[in-house]
C-alpha cells in the first residue's frame, strides 16, 4: 500500500460514510480497503466503530449499505416461516423475487442465542446469482442449518399483491411453512 495516499482514522471513517452514503448499491469491504489504501481487516474495524455510533450501516451479502432515509412508495413488510432443504435455497430466492419482493433478512432461532439474523437485501436475480456465487465460493452454511432448514424472512414490495403472490408461489412449491407442514 502506498503510505502517502492512506487515509487516516478519523478522516478515514468520514470518507467511508461518505462514500457508502452516495453509493445507490452495496460496496464491499475490499474496494473501500483499496479506496482508502488500508487493509481490509481496517475496514472492517472502521465499520464496526462506525457501528458503535449507531451509523445504519449494513453488512449485506452484496457488501456494506448506508441505510438513509429513503423517500420512496409506500413499502409493505411481512415475516414469512419458511422450510426448505439447502439445494433449494436458489428456488426459494428466485420465487420471492420474480414475485417483486426483496428479501430484507434471514432469521432464525438458536437454542443458545436467541434469534439470529442476517441482512440479505436480495430484489433481483441478479442478486440471488450473486448471493448463491458467494455461498458456494466461501463454502458457508446457511444459518437455517441450524434449525433443520426453518427460518423467516422479513420481505417488502410496494404492494400487498406482490407479497400476496409470493407466498402463494411459496406455498405451490411447498418451502412455505404451514400449520399442514
Amino acid at each position: 500500500m502506498n503510505e502517502d495516499k492512506k487515509l487516516l482514522g478519523e478522516k478515514r471513517r468520514e470518507t467511508l460514510i461518505k462514500w457508502l452514503k452516495e453509493s445507490p448499491s452495496p460496496i464491499i469491504g475490499e474496494e473501500l480497503s483499496r479506496r482508502a489504501n488500508v487493509s481490509r481487516q481496517v475496514i472492517v474495524q472502521d465499520i464496526s466503530l462506525l457501528k458503535a455510533r449507531n451509523e445504519p450501516i449494513f453488512a449485506t451479502s452484496q457488501g456494506y449499505i448506508y441505510m438513509q432515509e429513503q423517500t420512496r412508495n409506500e413499502q409493505f413488510t411481512r415475516i414469512i416461516a419458511c422450510k426448505h432443504q439447502p439445494d433449494e435455497t436458489l428456488k426459494e430466492l428466485q420465487i420471492l423475487v420474480d414475485n417483486g419482493v426483496t428479501v430484507k433478512d434471514v432469521i432464525v432461532e438458536h437454542p443458545v442465542y436467541g434469534e439470529i439474523s442476517g441482512s440479505l437485501l436480495i430484489s433481483n436475480r441478479f442478486e440471488v446469482d450473486r448471493f448463491m456465487e458467494k455461498l458456494n465460493e466461501t463454502k458457508a452454511s446457511l444459518l437455517s442449518l441450524l434449525t433443520d432448514g426453518v427460518h423467516l424472512h422479513t420481505i417488502e414490495a410496494d404492494s400487498i399483491e406482490k407479497l400476496d403472490a409470493a407466498c402463494k408461489a411459496l406455498a405451490q412449491a411447498n418451502i412455505l411453512l404451514s400449520e399442514q407442514n
